[in-house]
């Protein structure tokens, strides 16, 4: 019996901490969102589950961010109805994509592994309004391989470099 009151103490503090550790994760993202019309709705609707730097990496347009939005209510996201402008507005002021780079630095064999790799599931207004740093690209094209994109190790670090030339961070 004392170890069952024991093993429920331990259980309530470890909820309890985590908890605190998503509160406190949640108020420091949001606070790092710019200000503006539609804030509260996507800190009360994305902030929850991701941190705003991933909104901020994204640069999508906002039929893109209308896309991002109906795979995330897909998942599980609630957006009310009348939400969903506001907050579509909020993110294609705010993290909408960059002008392209003038002059790319990428071979023919890159550019392949990329339309290949890439263009397979995504389109490609996703990708190119990712501008992501290099880490950025190694860790988005090492995700990508473990869910199942198919890049060898001798292209890898081709389609990184193509990647990070082609839609760096601006």
């Amino acid at each position: 019996m004392r170890h069952r009151r024991l093993a429920a103490g331990i259980m309530v503090c470890g909820i309890a901490i985590v908890v605190i550790v998503a509160t406190l994760t949640t108020t420091a993202n949001a606070q790092d969102l710019p200000q503006g019309p539609g804030r509260d709705i996507v800190q009360k609707r994305c902030i929850a589950c991701h941190e705003g730097d991933l909104l901020s990496q994204q640069r999508l347009t906002r039929i893109g961010w209308g896309r991002s939005v109906d795979k995330m209510v897909r998942w599980g996201a609630i957006v009310e109805a009348d939400e969903r402008d506001a907050m579509l507005d909020y993110l294609a002021a705010h993290f909408a994509p960059r002008p392209a780079a003038s002059h790319i630095v990428a071979t023919a064999q890159h550019e392949a592994t990329y339309k290949r790799a890439c263009l397979t599931c995504h389109e490609a207004d996703l990708v190119e309004a990712q501008r992501l740093t290099r880490a950025g690209w190694v860790r988005t094209v090492d995700k990508m391989i473990r869910w199942g994109a198919v890049v060898g190790e001798s292209d890898k670090d081709g389609l990184i470099d193509y990647l990070a030339a082609r839609y760096p961070v601006r």
